[in-house]
């Protein structure tokens, strides 16, 4: 199918000769000789691009131009015009307009805008295309009264700018709250960068914010791009905001303030333009008390305070969660979505998920690989999320040390317990669990065997 182009333009002349040539090359033309009926066309047959000449009887080109962006944004319009100058274009480009070619036009100059232009117009379907699916991808999934809040409170500070603090659990989706205040924003055409200040040592993480020179640093030889630099003019994401040192949450502070730095073993001031988001699964206040987060720090980057609620208190999304990760799946590897019987949706409801809506999507990829059938059921759903196959809720802990024999049995007792919860909180998953822990993941899992717990149960 063919690109339709409109011209617009009082002169016969002109709309004769263009319309020719532009045939000949294979376009389908339209014409209108004012701007009213040029209006009109675009409303009944929506072309592709406009050729529009600036002065007109009537209403003028720039008003024209003005109408045709107010109700059609994504159409390209070219102007045409005989009384070309500076200010005439200055003022057509701000109003959107691609291009402006003087008269008398040379046709060569013409084809070449046309199809710049239909080329740019291409490239911004693309874009709106992929970032719609980039919305879609990180959805936040339900409908309970907790979630319609959070997504109210995303709605309104996305457009603001506001830097914002995010706080919840392990699991409960901070980073794609993150996600959607940046999508949602006025940034969302620029990079989202994260970093996990909880993954990187400390002596690099200073590095891996703000870059270091070549030879600056003994672990690379290279020069390095911060990640400070790589969101300019986006977001940057400071994920466990809480796990940075204090000397670097003061290097942080001073950034934040200035929005300038230095690269590590660099003279060359770099400013930025970031908009900052930190999130934490910390009490961040109890933090402060404990003198391991700079309060001046946090009343920075506390804007916009977020609560991100865990999944024990919005039940009534499991249902929903459950269809989407279970369609997610089916989509991965073919074939009909799996479904859970209604009874197991009410035991994955009545299970108190420490590790929150990640450790559902562990559990249902687990699943989905694991049970052939099309139906889940409660006998297919393992502990601690079913009672009854063995392994569930612990007893009391206070009730299991006080019943040991000897500290040394109330000592494992409790070593079980803490990386139990860990595991939990985590997903199940022994690699961060234990990463926080200070251990090794086959540590983890030893000393967990060695307790009598399901070890097997948590490898991933």
């Amino acid at each position: 199918m063919f690109p339709t182009i409109l011209i617009i333009d009082d002169e016969p002349m002109i709309l004769q000769s263009l319309s020719g040539l532009l045939s000949d090359e294979g376009f389908e033309v339209l014409t209108a000789t004012n701007g009213y009926e040029g209006l009109k066309l675009i409303e009944t047959e929506s072309p592709d691009l406009v050729l529009l000449d600036i002065w007109m009887p009537g209403i003028d080109g720039i008003e024209t131009l003005k109408e045709i962006k107010k109700s059609n944004p994504f159409i390209q319009v070219i102007i045409i015009t005989g009384h070309g100058n500076v200010e005439t274009a200055v003022r057509a480009t701000k109003l959107g307009a691609f291009d402006m070619i003087e008269k008398p036009l040379s046709i060569d100059k013409v084809i070449v805008d046309i199809s710049n232009a239909l080329n740019f117009r291409r490239l911004e379907e693309e874009n709106r295309y992929l970032r719609k699916k980039t919305i879609e991808k990180h959805a936040i999934d339900g409908h309970s009264p907790a979630i319609s809040e959070l997504k109210q409170q995303i709605a309104v500070v996305a457009p603001t700018g506001s830097w914002v603090l995010i706080t919840g659990e392990n699991g409960a989706g901070k980073e794609l709250v993150a996600r959607n205040i940046h999508q949602f924003s006025p940034r969302a055409e620029q990079p989202l960068i994260d970093i996990n200040c909880a993954a990187i040592p400390d002596e690099r993480l200073e590095s891996e914010l703000f870059g270091h020179e070549k030879g600056a640093v003994p672990w690379s030889e290279n020069r390095k791009r911060g990640r400070f630099e790589m969101a300019d003019r986006g977001t940057l994401l400071l994920d466990e905001i809480c796990d940075m040192s204090l000397s670097t949450q003061a290097k942080l502070l001073r950034v934040l303030q200035e929005q300038k730095f230095q690269r590590v073993g660099g003279g060359r001031t770099i400013r930025i333009n970031v908009r900052v988001i930190a999130a934490t699964n910390r009490d961040i206040e109890a933090e402060i008390e404990k003198g391991n987060f700079r309060e001046d720090l946090y009343y920075r980057l506390n804007e916009i305070p977020i609560t991100v609620p865990a999944l024990r208190n919005r039940r009534e999304d499991i249902p929903v969660l459950a269809k989407v990760f279970l369609a997610k799946r089916a989509g991965q590897y073919g074939g009909p979505a799996k479904q859970f019987t209604a009874e197991a949706l009410e035991m994955l409801g009545a299970y108190s998920w420490p590790g929150n809506v990640r450790e559902l999507k562990n559990l249902i990829n687990r699943l989905v690989l694991m049970i052939d059938r099309d139906s889940i059921g409660v006998d297919d759903i393992p502990a601690p999320c079913n009672p009854g196959a063995g392994g569930g809720e612990p007893e009391p802990i206070v009730e299991k040390l006080l019943s040991a024999a000897d500290l040394n049995g109330a000592r494992a007792a409790f070593e079980a317990e803490f990386i139990r919860r860990r595991l939990a909180e985590h997903g199940n998953d022994p690699e961060k669990a234990a990463r926080v822990m200070g251990m090794s993941p086959e540590d983890l899992l030893r000393k967990l065997g060695a307790s009598g717990g399901d070890s097997a149960h948590h490898r991933r």
